[in-house]
């Protein structure tokens, strides 16, 4: 695993994958926490930045958080990965991600170490989401740059 020097071209795409990413699962996000399918309190991203920032926050603030989270990891999963952009790496940097929320994030915000402090239904919630991050993430990095590419030259050279 290395980073690799992508143009910017390139770049800009990668972004572009990460708002997308980022955009689909508010959606699902938002839908789940409004017809309470979602055991979450309320949005991760919005509780971070309500802790982070010591204030009431409405929940576009916890959306833009959110974009920023998703399309910097979306980012990273293309400059890492690009040789190979595969399924399996994105379910890893998922399941990386969901260890990080349940052992820093949780907790950070008061919902306790794996989010026991609210339910233990959180732990599936959260595992859930990264798991859709993942195949978000894959099938439209996928979509828009192909699966594999030789090193240096940024050629699509099929599925």
């Amino acid at each position: 695993m290395k980073l690799h020097s992508l143009s910017g071209k390139d770049y800009a795409k990668a972004i572009g994958v990460g708002i997308a990413t980022a955009v689909v699962l508010s959606a699902i996000m938002i839908t789940g926490l409004k017809t309470g399918v979602s055991p979450m309190p309320k949005p991760l991203a919005l509780a971070f930045a309500t802790t982070l920032l010591d204030a009431n926050l409405p929940l576009p603030v916890g959306l833009l958080f959110h974009v920023a989270w998703v399309t910097l990891w979306s980012v990273l999963y293309v400059v890492l990965f690009w040789e190979r952009l595969s399924f399996g790496r994105a379910l890893g940097l998922g399941l990386a991600l969901w260890v990080l929320v349940l052992v820093v994030f949780f907790p950070y915000v008061g919902w306790g170490f794996l989010g026991l402090g609210v339910s233990p239904m959180l732990i599936v919630a959260a595992l859930v989401s990264h798991v859709l991050f993942a195949v978000v993430l894959w099938a439209l990095a996928h979509w828009v740059f192909g699966t594999y590419h030789e090193t240096g030259t940024h050629r699509y050279s099929g599925a």
